[in-house]
């Protein structure tokens, strides 16, 4: 069965920006780097006050999304208990995703 992209996601090219729920981004390197607790708060006081002024970069491969950066911000969405999160969402092949996991 194809996996197709949410609605409002167009297939260019170019990222796309748009709100995803937190878990269905896959952070793959989470284990392997620990977060500065004084950036993630300063970040949910932030976030809080005027909300995400940054995209986290998403890679989009069949359908599966995968985070490889935006680590304070992710923790700070998910502290705030915040179900979504703003994404720059680019489209990339199981090569593409393969060599982000290297």
């Amino acid at each position: 069965m194809e996996k197709r992209s949410p609605p409002g996601v167009h297939q260019s090219k170019g990222p796309v920006i748009l709100e995803l729920p937190l878990d269905r981004i896959r952070r793959p390197l989470m284990r392997t780097r620990a977060n500065d607790p004084q950036k993630v708060k300063e970040l949910m006081d932030s976030i809080s006050e005027i909300g995400l002024q940054v995209p986290i970069d998403v890679l989009e491969v069949d359908g599966e999304y995968y985070g490889f950066s935006g680590c304070h911000r992710y923790e700070a969405h998910q502290q705030l208990g915040l179900p979504t999160i703003r994404c720059k969402v680019r489209r990339g092949t199981k090569e593409t995703l393969r060599h982000h996991l290297r």
